[in-house]
């Protein structure tokens, strides 16, 4: 790979997870973030789910793969992780894409185990609107933990980490950033929702993406729900888990979460303002599935950009992104749509390093 370093840019979960990834195979790094601290965005504003693959049964390949990578991150991180409630998945009697079999057929195929809620789970939930309920395992992971972990193994792995610093444009061998030009040998551009920034800003094609302003609202769940976390699916409905990094419960919805959306293709585009919270809407919806709901207060909301690639969309699927730019083709495009998929990384740089080998 030459003298140069591989310079990342971007200090979220992925970007750190790649610095650590070329450190193992020998590579000099340099990891540039923007913000003054790493995994301040879009790793640090969502739901905190460990998926277990029960999430995705519109996509067998996608619930297969975090079924597999579940445990590998519960091991690899087990510090970060919130073991202490039960979670349990209710199926929905009307609008849900799956009905309670097709649900239970789904688990058994990617081998996720789940059994019946206890009666007096089952007692919580309405009948006339939820046909089962299931209890899974399937954990939180604490952020503020997540960072410090990752902090520490970077400074160990020997990774120079600039923080506040912003990444401006990219040319052939080098990054310029608003401090200074850095020489790279590789460069990777793990800017998650400002991929297209980074792109367009270097004079290359942009990538197709999707995006979301998102809201997380953050709750103190009633007395009879502590210790416990429910999805209800699969459709347009809601999950309310702990968020350990605030010791609240997060809330979204399918709905409501999204305040609106749009794509980018050929430049990158503007994001829009904030509008206001929408977590009145996503408890009053949520009650009617769950009325102990009746008794949770909103405490604040957590607003960020969530991307994803749009021929994922449709079907819940979650691939990563690894793709090199045609104009400038040592620089790589990286993007995951959950935290698991930090594991499909290996597979990709190696394939890279071979390739360029």
């Amino acid at each position: 790979m030459g003298g140069a370093p591989c310079v990342v840019i971007g200090g979220g979960f992925f970007g750190c997870s790649l610095a650590l990834a070329l450190s193992e195979r020998g590579e000099r790094v340099t990891l540039l973030e923007r913000e003054g601290d790493l995994l301040l965005r879009a790793s640090a504003k969502n739901q905190a789910r460990v998926h277990g693959g029960y999430h995705y049964p519109r996509s067998i390949l996608t619930g297969l793969r975090s079924r597999v990578n579940y445990p590998r991150f519960l091991a690899d991180f087990p510090d970060c992780i919130d073991r202490s409630f039960r979670h349990y998945y209710a199926i929905a009697r009307r609008h849900s894409h799956v009905t309670a079999r097709q649900f239970a057929t789904f688990c058994q195929r990617i081998g996720a185990p789940l059994s019946p809620a206890p009666d007096e789970v089952r007692a919580w939930f309405d009948p006339a609107l939820v046909e089962r309920v299931y209890e899974v395992e399937e954990h939180a992971f604490d952020a503020d933990r997540l960072r410090a972990a990752l902090r520490s193994r970077l400074q160990e792995a020997g990774v120079d980490v600039q923080l506040s610093t912003r990444a401006l444009r990219v040319a052939p061998g080098e990054v310029h950033t608003d401090r200074a030009v850095l020489d790279a040998s590789w460069i990777f551009n793990c800017t998650y929702s400002a991929l297209n920034e980074l792109l367009a800003a270097s004079g290359a094609r942009c990538i197709a993406l999707r995006h979301e302003l998102a809201e997380v609202a953050l709750i103190e769940p009633p007395p009879a729900l502590r210790g416990s976390a429910v999805t209800v699916m699969c459709g347009p409905f809601f999950s309310i888990m702990p968020f350990p990094a605030q010791r609240l419960y997060s809330l979204t919805h399918v709905r409501y979460t999204p305040h609106c959306a749009w794509e980018e293709r050929d430049a990158p585009a503007a994001v829009p303002g904030r509008a206001g919270s929408r977590a009145a809407y996503m408890l009053k919806d949520a009650r009617r599935y769950l009325p102990a709901l009746s008794m949770a207060r909103h405490v604040r909301s957590l607003f960020e950009v969530k991307t994803v690639l749009p021929q994922a969309e449709d079907v819940d699927a979650r691939p990563i992104l690894f793709k090199p730019c045609e104009e400038l083709p040592r620089l790589i495009s990286v993007m995951g749509g959950k935290i698991d998929n930090v594991y499909d990384l290996p597979r990709e740089l190696d394939g890279l390093l071979r390739e360029a080998a």
